[in-house]
């Protein structure tokens, strides 16, 4: 019968599911069928108190299937039809698949996969990826690790992972459990780590594997050392009793292994996950759009002045601020709060001098990257052996940064000469900024304030000075900060003999150290920094983009696109 099935609806199947994104579409409208494994009584509560708090934001409907489906006749066949009837009359014109299950590798699920064209009554339909490719279903892990580690270092971390019906689907499913694993070695570091794959009660010879599974487990945990035992799946629960939770603590009850009877589900993550992955493939809004603008912050009057160039923007978009060098839990606010306002996709700037400083740090608390920095900061500031948290969170990211990469400083920077130069024949003008870490970053730095060098030099006043000059102080980091302020002080000795010395400080507001550090030295500086309507500007031609990127026929329709 169920090779039968395979074969009668194969056009069905060709036509109506692939793998798709979102991006190679643009229905009209879009629903969300939330397959999910039948649990049983308690399990299946779960799962419908998740799909009813989703169904909250998202026009969704949830089919349950069971190890029992073997095909389009199989007795699970309502419940997939009555999902999809469900949704054809709210009025979907095309459906996403999302499976709640860890890997696409669950026999269960490949089973369905294929075959749920057949209940959809001609709605196209396309998958996407199950659990176990989200960091938000790792943080679960993590959370579960937590509650149990004491000295990792001391420690056994096993993870365990379920629905194996042969050596092959086995393998599939320890590595996308063993990608959790991963995410939990970021944060902990263990003295041995595994993951192993239960087979389930229908596989064949599957008493006899998971006797080898548990001897295998029995070994270990006999080994010095404590050991963790963390469930990765979403197993039967038909009540309190009757677990694969509660089963799998039985097998090694008369050990001292370090374990709770928690599984993915439930977990805030979860619904997270949900969000994130319907954010991923809905057309968005402009009402839906906000903004996180993270400078770097230093005091009030400091904080104050950068706010006065986000000040105009604030009645346009909805903005939060995230002041500080990439801090997780200050931009988990920020992104918190435009979430309680209703926002799916947050444009995210880094109110930087250069498009890559706090960059491969932010990506990474963002979502946007696997790989966390080596550094805590991303720019050579301080070395961390740990990764730095995640955000949890269901929105998606886009990310802009380096104002000073916009040709239009240059015209901040010929106010602030303007500001102090009275006869530029006989003045050297020094732009002074902060500086990097390595010679390849502070080159790059210095290779962009030329090119707004050579910009000032096309001014009729700016043309007339006696040079023009470009340096940094790399001030956070003692051994290159000493030679390099030892070369402006040189720099600012030799040029005071011939002339006025101005002094330019080129950063964001403020002069920082320059004066302790220049100290007796004979010059004269304008602290104003590069604070100014023309950064508004490159704030908002910023937001602008992203949301034109974001909504693209909106953008045809208007130049400026206003979220």
């Amino acid at each position: 019968m169920y090779k039968q099935a395979i074969s009668v609806i194969a056009a069905v199947v060709i036509l109506g599911a692939s793998w798709m994104p979102a991006s190679a579409a643009a229905p009209s409208k879009i629903g969300f069928l939330v397959v999910a494994p039948d649990r049983g009584f308690l399990g299946n509560q779960e799962v419908r108190s998740l799909v009813d708090e989703f169904k909250k934001s998202y026009t969704a409907s949830l089919a349950l299937v069971g190890r029992d489906y073997t095909g389009v006749e199989s007795e699970y066949a309502a419940y997939l039809t009555r999902a999809a009837q469900e949704l054809k009359q709210a009025g979907i014109t095309e459906i996403v698949a999302i499976p709640l299950f860890l890997s696409e590798a669950d026999p269960l699920l490949k089973r369905v996969m294929p075959l749920l064209p057949a209940y959809t009554d001609g709605l196209p339909v396309r998958w996407v990826h199950a659990m176990a490719h989200d960091y938000l279903i790792g943080q679960i892990v993590l959370d579960r690790v937590e509650a149990l580690s004491e000295h990792p270092e001391s420690e056994r971390l096993i993870v365990v992972a379920t629905g194996a019906l042969d050596s092959s689907s086995e393998t599939a499913i320890r590595r996308d459990t063993e990608k959790l694993v991963g995410y939990v070695t970021r944060y902990k570091h263990f003295r041995e780590v595994e993951a192993v794959v239960y087979y389930d009660r229908e596989a064949e010879n599957a008493e006899e594997r998971n006797a080898e599974i548990k001897a295998h487990l029995l070994a270990q945990m006999a080994q010095q050392g404590r050991t963790l035992l963390v469930p990765a799946f979403i197993g039967p629960k038909f009540d309190h009793a009757m677990s694969l939770t509660n089963w799998l603590d039985g097998q090694f009850k008369q050990t001292h292994v370090a374990y709770k009877p928690e599984e993915l589900l439930p977990h805030p993550n979860v619904l997270l996950w949900l969000k994130k992955t319907a954010n991923r493939e809905a057309p968005l809004t402009a009402s839906q759009i906000g903004v996180v603008i993270m400078p770097h912050g230093s005091t009030q009057p400091w904080n104050d002045a950068v706010e006065t160039t986000i000040l105009p923007l604030m009645a346009k978009y909805p903005i939060e601020m995230a002041y500080g060098m990439g801090d997780p839990l200050i931009i988990q606010d920020a992104v918190s709060r435009l979430e309680q306002r209703g926002i799916r996709r947050i444009v995210f700037v880094r109110m930087y001098a250069l498009d890559h400083q706090m960059k491969p740090l932010t990506d990474y608390i963002l979502g946007l990257s696997e790989h966390a920095p080596s550094d805590s900061h991303g720019a050579g500031h301080e070395h961390s052996a740990t990764a730095p948290l995640q955000i949890r969170t269901a929105a998606l990211f886009s990310t802009f940064g380096g104002y000073e990469q916009n040709p239009d400083i240059a015209q901040v920077l010929h106010k602030r000469i303007a500001e102090l130069s009275k006869d530029p024949a006989n003045e050297s003008v020094l732009l002074l900024a902060h500086g990097e870490a390595t010679d390849k970053g502070n080159d790059k730095w210095l290779a962009v304030m030329n090119q707004n060098i050579d910009r000032l030099r096309q001014d009729p006043h700016c043309a007339k000075l006696k040079t023009i000059k470009a340096l940094t102080v790399r001030e956070d980091w003692p051994k290159e900060r000493e030679k390099a302020v030892a070369g402006v002080r040189a720099t600012i000795e030799e040029a005071s003999k011939h002339g006025r010395v101005l002094v330019i400080a080129n950063r964001l507001y403020g002069s920082g150290p320059y004066k302790k550090m220049l100290h007796g030295l004979t010059y004269e500086i304008n602290e104003k920094g590069l604070v100014d309507p023309i950064l508004t500007r490159w704030l908002e031609d910023g937001m602008t983009r992203m949301t034109a990127e974001l909504i693209p026929s909106r953008s045809e329709q208007s130049a400026h696109v206003h979220p």
